[in-house]
């Protein structure tokens, strides 16, 4: 059941310039809706992550809607809920929190958007792109889910990379069980040499290259002509590691297209009202642009 006004918060790491309170306040009031949209940054409150779950039954008991939740509490977040909907219980992973029922049987029921906002803006931008082989970094809550959008859309095989390998490990065989055994396989930083030179396209789904975490996530080098690289960072908007793949001849998508799309399948979760995820693509340039 829809209604007019909603409490609807962020819970993550590093989030006070996060644009999603703009892009979900703004799309609500397009339909009408009394909307606040709060940040809760473990930062600023001294909370370590996993504290997430007293955050979100502290944000039930306040009268909240629902929650986002990002980096790094996408997957601690699982253990405090009450219910799965079933992309998130595949992904192992949740970014939308979303409070069903009333009174004392309120329910916490966790969804992933980050899977169908990943493949939304990998199709708007990247719909032809080769993807026989893709190699991606980053085996945490967004890696997980960029992995699924991957292989559910046609990508052949996948090499999981991440420094944690019995992370990369982890993931890899939930993935080879939901799509089959050797649609993916983990590997080391050291094996990225070989596996850079046959890729058709990169993904990057880890914190490095966001304003608190500069640098590069892989040698330069190993970019070539020909290769296509996404990042998922979208802060800022031209990571080290895009401009260096522009300037090396690849095809480069930032994080936007996923930020935006993921925001659109919340808020359409959270209010039961369809997004116009054009317009919300525009205010997200928009917002871009005036950094």
């Amino acid at each position: 059941m829809t209604q007019d006004s909603y409490l609807i918060g962020l819970i993550g790491s590093g989030i006070g310039t996060s644009f999603s309170p703009m892009l979900h306040e703004r799309e609500a009031d397009r339909h009408g809706l009394r909307y606040l949209y709060r940040l809760i940054d473990l930062d600023t409150i001294g909370a370590e992550p996993d504290k997430v779950g007293e955050l979100v039954r502290a944000a039930k008991g306040m009268g909240y809607q629902g929650l986002n939740i990002t980096h790094p509490c996408k997957q601690l977040v699982i253990e405090c809920l009450d219910e799965l909907a079933p992309q998130a219980e595949a992904v192992g992973a949740v970014n939308t929190v979303v409070f069903e029922g009333e009174g004392a049987n309120i329910q916490a029921v966790g969804h992933n958007t980050d899977v169908t906002g990943f493949a939304a803006s990998f199709d708007r931008e990247l719909a032809d792109a080769p993807r026989d082989r893709v190699v991606q970094l980053g085996a945490g809550g967004a890696g997980a889910a960029v992995a699924h959008a991957l292989l559910t859309h046609d990508t052949g095989h996948l090499a999981v990379v991440d420094p944690l390998t019995d992370r990369a490990e982890a993931l890899v065989a939930s993935l080879n069980r939901h799509f089959g055994d050797g649609r993916a396989n983990a590997s080391a930083p050291d094996d990225l040499p070989s596996l850079m030179a046959r890729a058709d396209g990169l993904v990057h789904a880890t914190p490095t290259g966001m304003s608190a975490h500069p640098g590069l996530p892989l040698p330069a080098d190993l970019l070539h002509p020909g290769l296509w690289v996404v990042d998922v960072v979208y802060q800022p908007l031209e990571t080290e590691l895009l401009h260096i793949a522009r300037a090396r001849g690849c095809t480069a998508l930032n994080g936007v297209g996923l930020l935006v799309f993921q925001a659109a399948d919340a808020f359409q979760l959270l209010t039961g009202r369809e997004p116009d995820r054009t317009r919300m693509l525009a205010h997200a340039a928009e917002l871009a642009e005036s950094e």
